[in-house]
């Protein structure tokens, strides 16, 4: 029996006697694909976000608090798939800068929880629009069809990705 929460550990070998050739090479394709774009994504928002004085994880954080308004510090890292800890300290460092503010919790008067402040919400919008624009710019070499559908398809497969995410912690686990 394992533990609530814990995704069982699967045999690599069982996984492997059971593959279908054709879907190995396609989830082979896609790993390459995904690898490329998360590469060139990840520096290209390191060197879009950095510009305005904030890591991508201060980004990321600041965006789940404007679009899922005021959240708990475990509700943000569960929007993060991160580290209590990890969120903590970014948290930290967006109140400093004045972007991030603790209110209390309308549902429990002992809790706290965190919204993007003003000043945070403008910086986000101004990050936004920059990215937009490059965004524009990509998608301009697709003709309108496939425009419609590439967000459509990436945010199934995140969907799909996330289910298979284990955010409990802990050591690695295979599902």
């Amino acid at each position: 029996m394992r533990a609530r929460g814990t995704l069982p550990v699967v045999d690599p070998a069982d996984r492997r006697a059971r593959r279908d050739p054709a879907a190995r090479r396609d989830a082979e394709a896609l790993h390459r694909a995904l690898g490329e774009l998360v590469r060139v994504y990840q520096f290209r928002d390191r060197d879009r976000i950095c510009c305005h004085g904030l890591s991508v994880s201060q980004c990321h954080a600041l965006e789940a608090l404007i679009r899922g308004e005021a959240l708990s510090v475990n509700d943000l890292a569960a929007a993060l798939v991160l580290d209590k800890s990890t969120v903590s300290r970014v948290v930290k460092g967006l109140e400093e800068k004045g972007l991030v503010e603790r209110a209390a919790d309308p549902g429990d008067r002992r809790a706290v929880v965190l919204e993007a402040s003003p000043a945070g919400r403008r910086l986000h919008a101004a990050i936004e629009e920059d990215i937009l624009a490059q965004e524009e710019e990509i998608l301009a070499g697709f003709d309108e069809e496939v425009r419609r559908q590439i967000p459509r398809l990436i945010a199934a497969l995140a969907r799909a990705a996330l289910e298979r995410v284990d955010t409990s912690g802990g050591c690695c686990r295979v599902r």
